[in-house]
């Protein structure tokens, strides 16, 4: 078994935020998403394995804690790169013994753990 993707949520025209957020701040790639999905709005975006659905949601809430986990290669410098697009960045190196990560949010306030 493998995981195959997380969805988030996001306001009704919230696409750009998350475009700002998951695609050009992490970086990740927008795919397309299929033609009977289109209608429903959202965007996907993916780096290597990991996806990441947004899909719109009324009346949406931004997840507080429920959250995906994302392993990257250069954590501090993706650290710096968020905090200097003005995202939040809080370290937590102290939780769980030997795993260095910080929490952040993404446009709509959704958390995103980066490890």
């Amino acid at each position: 078994m493998r995981l195959d993707h997380v969805q988030v949520s996001c306001p009704p025209g919230g696409e750009d935020v998350a475009r700002a957020f998951y695609g050009e701040a992490l970086g990740m790639t927008e795919v397309e998403k299929p033609e009977l999905l289109k209608s429903r709005g959202g965007c996907w975006f993916k780096a290597g394995d990991a996806e990441i659905h947004v899909g719109v949601e009324v009346g949406f809430t931004p997840a507080k804690k429920a959250h995906p986990a994302l392993a990257v290669d250069d954590l501090d410098g993706l650290a710096a790169k968020l905090a200097n697009l003005g995202y939040p960045v809080t370290w937590d190196n102290d939780t769980i013994p030997g795993r260095r990560r910080f929490h952040t949010a993404d446009g709509h306030g959704n958390r995103v753990e980066i490890v």
